[in-house]
């Protein structure tokens, strides 16, 4: 199978996965419109493509080590908690004409956001290592320059597909939320958010 295909379905399929950045997607999206939620899915797939390229590369295990895990670990707890908590503000004073600073910020500050929220979970990393140790196993992808390249790039595009498809879906219907709804969805984002955090810091000083 082309390199880039296989890419492209691995990309799209991960991103599938419902996780704190796709709360976060949601959520910039009905608060800020399409270009913040383009902006959070280009943040999640330059990550994912980032880490495609280092298990590609074989060192994707040392992105793994204990200290770094660590370390990761509680830095993405960090971020998912601290986003929960905007999240959760937000929902109790949402108001026309009252945003605050965060809420209409710019789609590259919204865009960094998400690197953040991304690159430091060792979710991510873990995920990536499982499916290049599976797929060279499988000798799915031929190990050669150019292969590796279209794969690495097909995870990127994929991603960035899905994370368009979400964003533009929710614009669509944005329109339509209403103050009380777009609190309550506010609410169950910044609940998601803070769950998520909760969890991996958890799990971080749990399995230390």
């Amino acid at each position: 199978m082309h390199a880039a295909v296989v890419g492209f379905g691995l990309g799209f399929l991960v991103a599938l996965q419902v996780g704190p950045m796709t709360l976060f997607l949601m959520r910039s999206t009905l608060r800020a419109g399409w270009r913040s939620g383009l902006a959070v899915a280009a943040g999640i797939a330059v990550v994912d493509g980032l880490y495609a390229a280092a298990g590609a590369a074989g060192v994707t295990p040392l992105l793994g080590a204990p200290f770094l895990r660590v370390a990761l670990g509680l830095l993405g707890a960090l971020v998912l908690i601290v986003l929960g908590l905007r999240t959760l503000r937000d929902a109790f004073r949402v108001r026309l004409g009252g945003e605050s600073d965060f809420e209409v910020a710019s789609p590259g500050r919204t865009f960094l956001t998400a690197l953040a929220g991304t690159a430091s979970n060792p979710l991510t990393i873990a995920s990536w290592a499982a499916i290049f140790a599976a797929a060279n196993a499988s000798g799915a992808v031929q190990r050669t320059g150019l292969a590796e390249v279209l794969l690495v790039g097909g995870v990127a595009v994929g991603s960035a597909c899905w994370g368009t498809l979400l964003a533009s879906a929710i614009a669509l219907v944005r329109r339509r939320v209403g103050e009380r709804a777009l609190a309550a969805a506010e609410l169950v984002a910044g609940l998601g958010l803070l769950g998520f955090g909760g969890a991996l810091g958890y799990a971080t000083v749990h399995d230390r």
